[in-house]
């Protein structure tokens, strides 16, 4: 198959899923892996798509990426984070876990911790906590997406607002050059806001693939965190911005 061809149909792909694998990839046009990431680099040189470590795909301003893609994305990046968050988590504590798969990734890490107070609104992770005896899950009220099994809404809101905890644990679709914190959904950002207002200390979760990435509500600034865990130094203007307010960076 001609090599604009093959590229061609890997677009269309990337645009029906949103994501896909190097390895389904190979399969689908039986060549190598070398040839399928020679494919990936010139499309993303050519800003068509963006890459992921063991794939590719597409950035929209107004839609996520499906649920089960992101699943996948990043994964071992999301396992390092993880496992640095939940190094600062001492046994005992309290915490907020928003929705996300970064999330889900740091909840079954928590799963080594002792006695934890989790409030959450996010099905998957209270369905990972729960399995722990002396864990206390809260699963806050509201509207469940089922594309994802996240809780939002204004009871969602105010249900949050009733709990004071020693963290937030949050994950975030993307961040601008400027530090705005981005996402898809208005109804989850007022949800995080929550999150964000009501923590002793703010932890945000992102791997490399975050930064730069587009969405178009506006959560709040990275600035709000305490702790930025990332598994790639940040662009400069980022890495200033935290300098300057005092957020720790982690990089894994």
């Amino acid at each position: 198959m001609a090599l604009r061809r093959r590229q061609d149909l890997i677009m269309e792909l990337i645009q029906q899923s949103g994501f896909v694998t190097t390895e389904q990839l190979v399969e689908q046009f039986k060549v190598t892996p070398q040839t399928i990431r020679r494919d990936l680099n010139e499309l993303a040189s050519q800003k068509k798509l963006r890459r992921h470590h063991g794939g590719a795909g597409i950035d929209s301003s107004t839609v996520n990426t499906a649920y089960q893609a992101r699943k996948i994305m990043d994964l071992e990046a999301k396992e390092r984070i993880a496992a640095s968050l939940v190094n600062m988590i001492p046994d005992n504590s309290s915490m907020f876990i928003n929705i996300g798969t970064t999330t889900e990734t740091i909840a079954k890490a928590l799963l080594e911790k002792n006695n934890l107070r989790v409030v959450t609104n996010n099905l998957h992770v209270a369905s990972i906590l729960s399995a722990k005896e002396d864990f206390h899950v809260i699963i806050a009220g509201g509207e469940v997406r089922s594309r994802d099994g996240g809780i939002v809404g204004e009871a969602t809101r105010d249900f949050i607002n009733q709990f004071k905890m020693d963290f937030g644990i949050i994950g975030i679709s993307g961040i601008h050059s400027d530090g705005s914190l981005l996402d898809f959904d208005y109804r989850e950002v007022r949800v995080a806001q929550s999150i964000i207002e009501n923590s002793g200390q703010v932890l945000l979760a992102a791997d490399h693939s975050k930064f730069g990435r587009n969405a178009m509500v506006r959560l709040g600034s990275i600035t709000q965190a305490d702790h930025v865990f990332t598994d790639k130094t940040p662009p400069v203007e980022i890495c200033k911005l935290l300098r300057e307010s005092n957020v720790e960076l982690h990089l894994v």
